[in-house]
């Protein structure tokens, strides 16, 4: 009797150790199935070339009232600077004008259309007589380089445009 007892003590333990371990393995199980979901891209996002994962949802292009007249004086190498009024329209067209202070007192004038890159963050002007990529940004156009990358230094400040509001003034 004492034989019997002791065994089935001995299957209540063993089927407790193996009950912890079935346990212990499925909750692995778990915490990995969770990590990777987890992992995976959130529906409205996509990822860029660069590896950056991109907001389609929200970008300059969909978020931002882009269209309008954008204005600044820009660096220049042989004048006292080039004053740059860009008008973005909502059907991706654009009137741009270029005067350049102390040299002449009539704008070269351009118009066209821009395209937006896929992350919807940039704008490229159709034309190769001037600089034609900027960033935009909230009431801003950033002059990019001709790579695309942001001017960086201490006079990168002295490469944004900003927007007119209805009353002609700058805003805030």
């Amino acid at each position: 009797m004492r034989e019997s007892i002791y065994f089935y003590k001995q299957i209540r333990i063993l089927k407790n150790e193996k009950m912890k371990k079935t346990i212990y393995v499925a909750s692995i199980i778990a915490v990995l199935f969770i990590n990777l979901a987890s992992c995976t891209s959130k529906s409205g996002s996509k990822e860029a070339q660069d590896g950056v994962v991109i907001d389609a949802a929200h970008n300059s292009r969909n978020s931002l009232d882009w269209d309008g007249i954008y204005t600044g004086i820009i660096p220049c190498a042989d004048c006292e600077g080039i004053k740059v009024q860009i008008t973005l329209n909502f059907d991706e067209t654009y009137q741009v004008s270029y005067l350049y202070l102390g040299k002449s007192d009539i704008p070269e004038t351009f118009s066209g259309k821009f395209t937006w890159d896929a992350a919807g963050r940039t704008i490229t002007l159709d034309t190769e007589n001037f600089p034609s990529r900027y960033k935009v940004g909230e009431n801003r156009l950033i002059l990019l380089d001709m790579e695309g990358n942001l001017i960086t230094g201490q006079h990168a400040d002295m490469y944004v445009l900003t927007k007119r509001v209805e009353n002609g003034e700058e805003p805030e």
